[in-house]
């Protein structure tokens, strides 16, 4: 069952990384199997300024963070708030990156580009989770895919 505005609301509300290391603007459907979110890389980000001077590319560790924070860290949220887990226990966890596999960049991503994010459930198990993830262009061109792992953590335990 996809998410209505009111759950994706809530799952952007209990997303930890906030500006300037936010990296998703809105949730376009969602549910306990998959995600798509999209973002719009401002040119004002901070990294453009060294990344490079005179001809700013978005860094691919930034494209990964991304694919992270929408097919890790919101869909996990997701199946957390399917599983009917409260609030205020997704609240105290973080997700910490486990594993980044088979990551690959077809396409650099400019200042003021818009970018959509899809992420799809391998699977998920006492707060680890697996997706399948990638960025693509507002025409569909694949920018870059992975597979992405992250587990859900009380940093303050």
């Amino acid at each position: 069952m996809a998410a209505d505005k009111q759950m994706i609301q809530q799952i952007l509300e209990l997303i930890p990384q906030q500006r300037p290391f936010r990296f998703i603007d809105d949730i376009i459907d969602i549910d306990d199997k998959k995600i798509t979110a999209v973002y719009r890389f401002r040119e004002d980000e901070y990294f453009y300024e060294g990344h490079f001077p005179g001809n700013p590319v978005t860094p691919g560790v930034i494209l990964i963070e991304t694919m992270a924070q929408a097919g890790v860290v919101a869909l996990g949220i997701s199946i957390l708030l399917h599983q009917r887990r409260p609030a205020s226990e997704i609240r105290e966890l973080k997700t910490l990156f486990t594993c980044a596999e088979s990551v690959e960049f077809a396409g650099m991503v400019s200042p003021g580009e818009k970018v959509f994010i899809s992420g799809e459930k391998i699977y998920f198990r006492r707060n680890s989770i697996k997706t399948r993830v990638g960025i693509a262009r507002e025409n569909g061109q694949s920018l870059c895919t992975g597979v992405l792992m992250g587990t859900g953590v009380k940093l303050n335990a």
